[in-house]
């Protein structure tokens, strides 16, 4: 279904050829997903968790891998370096004695090795929780400037129609500046798969159709987008049909720049997010990758823990096209 997107991002990946860190180590999905990247000669991965149990079940699985390293916390020859960094980033608020102890958690141990530069992201929650996942990494790799929250986006493919969904998996209730962080990091994730972003804000009213505090929040929050990225094509209010559905358009936006070619859709909230994605999914047989998580320093990403190992390779291929 995504083949043709997904060969263009190994081509560009396998060229620089990251490392990027897989926390659950000892999860078959996770080791047929690596021992392939690996082969492929796409990433090196680095699988946190103890040397022996890691190999032993690969064995057990008749994996062969390329290149690739395992890490375990608690023999690692630079945990020293490691609780100093972590402390210092921590401002204080972890003594030297507990950060040894945090750091112990693979998921903070790989976070720690994506900050000090050993690799440039990390893949995790096929067996952890999204919390798990996403508190170290807001806790020591922390949104960019100017943003204040992370938000999850999902790529929406079929055949050659791709698009971005986002915030279907962070913010319950956002508030204007939160949407207007989320339509503009949205429109750089949309780069990543060679989209040109055209970003759609969402709501049940077209410019002005309906008045209400939920319409006046979005019509507000695309002001503030294109006033922080005025490069970028950014427009709403709209419903879904005036965004997508160029004839629709030149009745309800006839004035609008998008035209009904939206190709990047902001919902007002998670609720509408997470309804939406599903049912074009389920409904309309797109294949939904992510969650993207958005607007860190550094890419960080949850797997569902009800993911395959081809949704592990997918969303490793997506974190290197992130950190590239």
């Amino acid at each position: 279904m995504s083949n043709g997107l997904f060969e263009q991002l190994k081509a560009t990946i396998s060229k620089s050829y990251p490392s990027i860190v897989f926390p659950e180590g000892l999860d078959e999905r996770i080791l047929e997903a690596t021992a392939r990247l690996s082969k492929e000669g796409i990433l090196k991965p680095i699988l946190i968790g103890n040397q022996q149990e890691i190999e032993k079940k690969s064995n057990e699985l008749g994996l062969q891998f390329g290149d690739y390293q395992i890490l375990d916390p608690n023999n690692y020859s630079e945990m020293d370096h490691m609780i100093t960094s972590f402390v210092e980033r921590r401002k204080g608020k972890v003594s030297p004695e507990d950060a040894k102890k945090i750091l112990l958690d693979e998921n903070y141990f790989g976070t720690m090795l994506v900050y000090m530069e050993k690799a440039i992201g990390l893949v995790s929650g096929a067996a952890h929780s999204t919390a798990d996942t996403v508190r170290p990494a807001l806790q020591i790799i922390k949104t960019k400037n100017g943003i204040k929250k992370t938000s999850g986006a999902f790529l929406m493919v079929k055949e050659e129609q791709k698009y971005i969904f986002a915030d279907c998996a962070i913010n319950i209730s956002p508030d204007k500046n939160d949407l207007a962080e989320t339509a503009i990091v949205s429109a750089e994730t949309a780069k990543i798969f060679d989209i040109e972003p055209k970003v759609a804000m969402l709501s049940f009213s077209t410019k002005g159709s309906a008045v209400s505090p939920e319409t006046e929040k979005v019509v507000e929050a695309t002001k503030l987008a294109q006033e922080a990225a005025p490069e970028l094509l950014i427009d709403g209010e709209f419903q879904f049909d005036a965004a997508f559905v160029p004839s629709v358009a030149s009745k309800k936006a006839p004035e609008s720049p998008l035209k009904g070619e939206a190709n990047v859709f902001i919902f007002p909230s998670l609720e509408a997010g997470n309804i939406g994605y599903k049912m074009v999914q389920r409904l309309g047989g797109f294949e939904a990758i992510g969650p993207i998580l958005q607007g860190l320093n550094k890419p960080v990403n949850d797997l569902s823990r009800g993911c395959n190992a081809e949704d592990v390779y997918k969303l490793a291929l997506i974190t290197a096209g992130q950190g590239l």
